[in-house]
């Protein structure tokens, strides 16, 4: 593992600086948290202003749109454009970390040409038909069944925390095209548009009070055999290539994110007396040595990363099992400086806390990293 970097790469992250300290300060006002349709604008034109400047799909290969960026660089944008309070991805988080990097791995010249150039230049949104109420964590025994008729697929079914599902305009979906078949085998890997007759869309409202997940129906809903990804029933290797674009560097930003937070904590605690507490800077400072930690884990992974085509590892789990825990206890660090003030529900940190208990479920639980960890690292025999 490299840790340096090199005079190319400090150079590209001064750039980068430059040009955000032009154009952070032109923004418009973020809009409201409920208000998706702005907030789908918003994040839109975000993406725009990146695809103009030359920051769009920084990491994709550059005959996928991108710039071909090395790892390094990509993590070096993420950890520059968090510090600099830059917009998030937002409502493009499938396209561009999701969808997108699966299409430029697996999907035909044709279907790169059509679906990654929208997703670049912010006029198009994606959302992620994984999970189903009766799968729970086992993504594989997906129920939605899709069967052939003509040069379509019927898809019937229904998913659940559908990322984005409201604002979306495409969806990648899992979809069961071989009944018969074993549990991992049998899947399909789709493009859905989101505006084909059959879908419904119902918004789930989170215990934090947001709405970027949903329910969705799909009743005999018609999807062209031309948006498959991948052969039929291959549909869950192309999924582990998702999935380890999801593992591998979506986070990172966020650990730059709790970095940040953890210092304000400390603030507030010297501020508010709380510092006097021994346990408390212990806690902190456990927490502090962590998330340096998962800092270095995320260098590793990267540089594992540059080593092997640009394809995240499994590593990844390793981080985000390591982190999912790590933000939690962050977060009832922040409520326990807050002390009664952390019920505010006006308060960041009371609505982030809240939102840390997803994390652990989120992109693969706990158990299942642990599992993906145990079998394909260290070697141990599968489960019964």
């Amino acid at each position: 593992m490299d840790l340096a970097y090199t005079p190319e790469e400090e150079d590209f992250r001064a750039r980068l600086r430059t040009w955000l300290a032009g154009v952070l300060p032109t923004l418009p006002p973020k809009p409201s948290p409920d208000d998706w349709p702005a907030r789908r604008a918003y994040d839109l034109g975000w993406q725009r202003m990146l695809y103009d400047a030359g920051y769009a799909g920084l990491h994709w290969p550059v005959d996928a749109g991108g710039r071909g960026a090395t790892p390094t660089q990509h993590l070096i944008y993420l950890e520059e454009t968090e510090k600099a309070g830059a917009p998030y991805v937002g409502a493009n988080f499938v396209g561009l970390l999701h969808a997108g990097p699966t299409i430029a791995s697996e999907g035909s010249a044709g279907q790169r040409a059509r679906w990654l150039p929208p997703v670049l230049r912010g006029e198009e949104v994606w959302c992620q038909g994984f999970s189903e109420p009766d799968a729970g964590s086992d993504l594989a025994a997906l129920r939605t069944r899709a069967w052939r008729d003509g040069d379509d697929y019927v898809v019937s079914g229904s998913k659940i925390w559908t990322s984005h599902a409201e604002v979306a305009d495409w969806c990648e979906l899992l979809v069961r095209t071989d009944p018969g078949a074993r549990k991992h085998r049998g899947i399909t890997w789709l493009a859905m548009p989101m505006d084909a007759p059959g879908i419904t869309v119902r918004p789930l409202r989170t215990l934090a009070g947001s709405t970027e997940f949903a329910e969705v129906f799909l009743d005999e809903v018609r999807v062209p055999v031309a948006n498959r990804v991948g052969a039929e029933n291959d549909g869950w290797r192309v999924t582990m290539v998702t999935l380890s674009y999801e593992r591998g560097t979506a986070f990172v930003g966020e650990v730059v994110a709790c970095r940040r937070v953890l210092a304000e904590v400390a603030r507030e605690a010297r501020k508010n007396g709380r510092w006097d507490d021994a346990a408390l800077r212990r806690r902190l400072g456990r927490l502090n040595a962590e998330f340096h930690a998962l800092w270095r884990l995320t260098q590793w992974n990267v540089s594992e990363a540059q080593g092997t085509g640009g394809v995240p590892g499994v590593g990844g789990s390793v981080f985000k099992l390591s982190y999912s825990h790590a933000r939690q206890e962050l977060f009832d660090a922040a409520a326990e400086v807050l002390g009664p003030e952390a019920l505010d529900l006006g308060r960041q940190w009371t609505l982030d806390r809240l939102s840390s208990l997803s994390y652990t479920i989120a992109a693969g639980t706990s158990q299942i990293q642990r599992n993906i960890v145990a079998e394909r690292i260290l070697g141990l025999p599968k489960g019964r």
